[in-house]
């Protein structure tokens, strides 16, 4: 009974059951106390409406090569499930921010985290998950590299995607690749660009006939610390060596 909603360093609810899942799970087994959190989360964002909320799902080691449908890992997988469940509760989507964190040890005492924030400027990038709007890192790209290695998910994703874009001529897909901080401005300009172009080769491969607009964003994004205290944070770095993919109506000419 441990699982609570923070605002900052504020408690808004304190003492509800933990989320359970079972090992290779996305889907939560939701108890009557997981859904009164749920419905106290909705609540109190349907009263606060300057508020976002980040949810964070976890996983551990030995779920690494869990499946994890179009997402990237498992802790992602989890986190967009509790999303939709809060959607259903009538939460707008555009109010989530999804994270994940692959946590050591063989157990997990808080597979999925709920904290709210308020939108700032020059905030961290808060991305969006979902088949329309997704972004993959991790392992896709080394540090320094422009060549795109697709994980599984990643090749399962574009499959999807490519089915879509062919049975939707009216659609554009746009590749935006982003970097770590290291190596300077101009150069990860660059690198993203090239990231995002080299991602966009694997789809006209594939047999994508669409529009493809590749861009770049460089270090400008970061969605997690490039450094912390002053220290290398080798994790945030990796989370923002990264490429989005957004899926969206052509414009009119």
């Amino acid at each position: 009974m441990t699982l609570s909603l923070y605002d900052g360093d504020k408690a808004i609810l304190e003492g509800y059951e933990q989320f359970g899942f079972a090992p290779n799970a996305i889907q939560p087994e939701l108890s009557p106390n997981n859904q009164a959190f749920l419905a106290k989360v909705t609540e109190y964002l349907k009263a606060n409406p300057d508020k976002k909320i980040t949810l964070t799902g976890r996983f551990l080691p030995a779920e690494s090569t869990a499946k994890s449908g179009i997402f990237e890992n498992l802790g992602i997988a989890r986190a967009v499930a509790v999303e939709q469940l809060l959607a259903k509760l009538g939460v707008d989507e555009k109010r989530f921010s999804i994270d994940y964190q692959k946590i050591t040890g063989t157990t997990s005492e808080e597979p999925i985290s709920f904290h709210l924030f308020t939108p700032k400027p020059n905030d961290y990038d808060h991305p969006v998950y979902s088949f329309k709007d997704n972004t993959f890192s991790d392992a896709n790209f080394a540090f320094g590299s422009d060549e795109f290695k697709p994980g599984e998910q990643c090749i399962l994703y574009a499959d999807s995607v490519k089915t879509y874009l062919n049975t939707n001529p009216n659609m554009t897909l746009t590749i935006t690749g982003h970097t770590d901080s290291i190596g300077g401005e101009k150069i990860n300009l660059n690198l993203g660009l090239r990231r995002a172009k080299n991602a966009a080769a694997y789809f006209r491969e594939l047999g994508v006939k669409s529009e493809i607009v590749a861009t770049t964003k460089g270090e400008e994004m970061p969605i997690a610390p490039n450094s912390i205290n002053g220290k290398d944070y080798p994790d945030g770095r990796q989370k923002n060596r990264r490429v989005n993919f957004k899926l969206e109506e052509k414009t009119a000419q």
